[in-house]
């Protein structure tokens, strides 16, 4: 699942007008200064996943993100088969700890998360900007005023200038009025349609939009899909050792 971070972050209500006709270079700053919270985040996250090989399959955890030094902590609450374990990153750092053995292991961004089809990449705020340059055909950046259903949008289709990501073309949807992403298309490097996401609900909190509710569709394997649910977004304050190994292994005693 791709673009998770977009769920478990606040999108800034007050957008600076931009021209008609926005530059890719605009769009992908207004999509990056809206992902930055600058604040602590602590949410609920609810995966319900559907595959056709293996039936319905729900995860559920706790998420903490402190975007000052770009720390994040997941903490598995369910199921029982993954309840007390969790996922640390701080630093260039990044564990999956298993509270059965109490051993943290140190892994790479590629991770699945409880075996999810969201990777531990996912979590980190990395700037849109500085992982892809928009696309251009005939010399012309491919960006374009459409409507999707009954609302304006740009449609934006950005090119990877980085190796370290999941899809290296995606197209996006965003409303003109907030430059809220509504639809992302994700590719692969051969052409390969091989996901799309809805970002289907936003709710407002302290004058920022915050992502409730989002439908990510694998295309490549058909009939399997992910529903993200967000719940509990609290901005107050997280207590530093909440990103220590040490919080984790006290939650499993």
């Amino acid at each position: 699942m791709k673009k998770v971070i977009l769920g478990l972050c606040a999108l800034i209500l007050t957008v600076p007008a931009l021209s008609a006709a926005p530059s890719g270079a605009a769009i992908l700053g207004e999509l990056d200064r809206l992902q930055d919270l600058q604040a602590d985040l602590t949410s609920r996250v609810k995966l319900t996943q559907q595959k056709s090989k293996t039936g319905t399959k729900i995860i559920e955890a706790i998420f903490y993100r402190r975007d000052r030094d770009d720390s994040f902590l997941i903490v598995m609450t369910g199921p029982n088969s993954e309840k007390g374990n969790g996922y640390l990153k701080t630093g260039d750092n990044f564990w999956m700890y298993r509270s059965a053995t109490r051993i943290f292991q140190h892994i790479n961004r590629d991770e699945s998360i409880a075996g999810s089809d969201a990777k531990g990449g996912d979590f980190e705020k990395r700037k849109l900007s500085e992982l892809y340059r928009t696309a251009v055909s005939n010399g012309r950046e491919m960006v374009q005023e459409e409507m999707l259903g009954n609302v304006p949008v740009y449609r934006i289709e950005i090119i990877a200038k980085v190796n370290d990501v999941t899809y290296p073309r995606e197209v996006y949807w965003v409303r003109r009025d907030t430059y809220l992403p509504l639809k992302v298309q994700s590719w692969s490097l051969s052409g390969t349609l091989m996901q799309t996401a809805y970002y289907l609900n936003y709710t407002t909190i302290g004058g920022k939009y915050f992502l409730v509710k989002g439908l990510f569709i694998d295309e490549f394997e058909k009939g399997d899909r992910t529903l993200l649910e967000i719940s509990g977004i609290s901005l107050a304050p997280i207590p530093a050792h909440v990103f220590t190994k040490a919080y984790l292994e006290n939650l499993s005693r």
